[in-house]
């Protein structure tokens, strides 16, 4: 039985990934901004099979509640074995956090970047572990302005969520260049087009074409969900690292998530932003 804290499990692919790894009897840590929607996580968790679950309120986007989070797991759990950094979503207007960071930037990369290098000591004890960030085919195209992560100069929705789904496999790829040898894994990954609530924050107008895509064009969160549930589980893939996944296999990311340099230098940028010293 494993253990496997998934970040933005109250609801499309994180919830669907929950219920198919309890389905498995492991133990499930859900981390979610809203209580009601924890606690009505945890009751169809728990109905799924799993072995034990546990809800724990975070606001991903805030580097204070993030580290509230890792203090509560490193004291409360032992063993760690998958740590999945699944919170996203995309802002149709340019807002900063309470931390002063772009909030597309905030919830969808640099929470997950502090919470795993916070929890990295807890992921070597519990070694064979993973770090899986679900990104999206949106990075190809995006171009990472280490000048301008908080994306002041000319914000754009689609542009500011593909950056941050480019620095996921940045992250990942120097992050497994660190981990190299110590039986953890960091892997990133497109789930595919899915039908979550994702796509609510369109602009009113956009809508109704949404909601037709939505039924006609996209997966079903759990399809979506069951790529989490292969990369967290399955022992084919116990030992890849640094790698980019879509439909289960490895797939070449865009040439800018190629660049060891870029890599180096996010890292030290995201660093920064959150306020992480070493």
């Amino acid at each position: 039985m494993k253990t496997i804290l998934i970040t933005g499990a109250t609801s499309g692919i994180g919830l669907a990934a929950a219920r198919q790894l309890a389905a498995a009897g492991h133990r499930l840590v859900l981390v979610g901004r809203n209580p009601e929607k924890l606690s009505t996580a945890v009751d169809l968790v728990r109905a799924a099979g799993a072995g034990a679950v546990d809800a724990l309120r975070c606001d991903i986007g805030s580097t204070a509640a993030v580290r509230e989070l890792a203090e509560t797991v490193r004291t409360n759990y032992p063993h760690l074995d998958v740590l999945a950094n699944n919170a996203g979503g995309i802002q149709m207007r340019r807002s900063e956090t309470e931390d002063g960071v772009e909030t597309t930037f905030a919830v969808n990369h640099l929470g997950g970047f502090l919470l795993t290098e916070l929890l990295i000591d807890l992921l070597l004890h519990s070694s064979p572990a993973r770090v899986l960030f679900t990104s999206s085919a949106m990075h190809f195209g995006s171009a990472l302005e280490l000048d301008d992560l908080n994306m002041r100069r000319g914000y754009n929705p689609a542009a500011a969520y593909g950056r941050a789904k480019l620095a996921n496999i940045l992250y990942v790829r120097e992050l497994s260049r660190r981990l190299e040898g110590t039986g953890v894994t960091a892997n990133a990954f497109h789930p595919g087009v899915v039908a979550t609530a994702i796509w609510d924050a369109a602009p009113w107008f956009a809508r109704p074409a949404m909601a037709v895509g939505k039924k006609l064009f996209m997966i079903t969160p759990e399809q979506g969900g069951a790529a989490l549930t292969y990369l967290a589980t399955d022992p084919d893939v116990g030992a890849v690292s640094g790698c980019y996944f879509q439909r289960n296999r490895v797939k070449a990311p865009s040439r800018a998530a190629q660049n060891d340099e870029s890599a180096h230098q996010l890292r030290r940028a995201c660093g920064e932003l959150a306020r992480l010293s070493g």
